[in-house]
């Protein structure tokens, strides 16, 4: 079936009273979604078609693929869940009188066709050039930033054993074992540009320079990133040493340094806006881990990890955009007609 053709469930859906929240979801990103342009991503990658059963369609694939990213969902969990849920059905653009809903297996061989050519990599950069040529995306400000994701450490598995990528790290008073994700987010706008993975032991500052963007002269970031100045990544690169690095103070380090009085007061009041600036990068990682769920692992490997993460984060950058257009919609609704603003 062409994806949009009405069929007789279409039609007696469309008499309910409330669409639901997931199916508002799924229409908006369907819309937003350029999918002839993430196909010709992917197809120099996929299946020749010369023997065996015929593929399945590209688009259908990354669909599947897609839905189980949002959900964080199996591939035994998705194919249930495409026969299961009609906005599912319908954002998948199938009729089950025609076809039917691709398996998990062929789930499972998509995927490591992504993830062993890096495709969810291309298709974040693709969607991150959408964004700048379509000035949604601003460039001189970058916003740095890293989180730990958990990984399962127990060793009841077949190799007896925590997955040998994956490290420890310790925060605050608590330990933790996974991966850590970091990320640049335009200053402006709030859309990250650049994703990359390392190990949970791996210091925040260390990936710092591989955040930042050829044309920026600014970058925001906490105080995990203190003395990145002084590295030598940075006194060896020019571009890198005559930036400015506008990175959150410890406040006990401030209080030594100023006495009580009005300086102090300037100072606290300058390290205040710090978090304000930087707060836009907080945005797309609440979307990866609240809306699509992605708060652990999902596989053993930090590259597979990576290639979730490159989907998500292309899909929370979809997302902003999305709500972004909603609201600029209902925003020229409100606005009258010329002749109607007349007296």
């Amino acid at each position: 079936m062409a994806h949009g053709q009405t069929t007789f469930s279409d039609m007696e859906y469309a008499k309910r009273r409330k669409k639901t929240r997931r199916e508002e979801f799924l229409d908006m990103m369907d819309h937003v979604l350029c999918w002839d342009e993430l196909v010709a991503v992917i197809k120099p990658y996929c299946y020749d078609a010369k023997r065996g059963r015929p593929p399945r369609g590209i688009e259908v694939m990354l669909r599947m693929y897609l839905l189980q990213a949002w959900f964080n969902l199996s591939d035994e969990a998705v194919e249930d869940a495409i026969c299961d849920s009609y906005a599912f059905r319908k954002f998948m653009g199938m009729d089950f009188a025609v076809e039917q809903a691709p398996d998990a297996t062929t789930l499972c061989k998509f995927r490591h066709i992504m993830e062993a050519h890096n495709i969810g990599k291309a298709i974040f950069d693709s969607i991150a050039s959408f964004l700048e040529d379509n000035g949604r995306m601003m460039r001189g400000g970058t916003i740095v930033d890293a989180a730990i994701i958990d990984a399962p450490s127990s060793t009841k598995n077949a190799a007896k054993a925590r997955d040998p990528e994956m490290h420890q790290a310790r925060k605050g008073n608590e330990w933790y074992f996974g991966t850590k994700r970091h990320s640049g987010a335009d200053a402006a706008t709030g859309y990250v540009h650049t994703i990359t993975a390392t190990a949970a032991n791996v210091a925040d500052i260390d990936e710092a320079a591989s955040l930042v963007r050829e044309d920026d002269h600014t970058v925001w970031a906490d105080a995990g990133y203190v003395g990145m100045e002084k590295r030598d990544e940075v006194r060896g690169d020019g571009h890198l040493r005559d930036m400015d690095w506008r990175v959150n103070r410890r406040r006990p380090k401030v209080a030594r340094e100023y006495p009580e009085g009005p300086s102090r007061d300037f100072e606290k009041m300058l390290e205040k806006e710090k978090p304000r600036a930087r707060s836009k990068v907080e945005h797309p990682f609440h979307i990866v881990k609240d809306i699509f769920g992605f708060r652990k692992a999902r596989y053993r490997g930090i590259q597979k990890n990576l290639d979730r993460l490159h989907m998500l984060f292309a899909s929370a950058n979809i997302y902003m955009l999305g709500c972004a257009m909603r609201l600029e919609e209902e925003a020229r609704s409100r606005k009258r007609p010329l002749a109607q603003a007349c007296p």
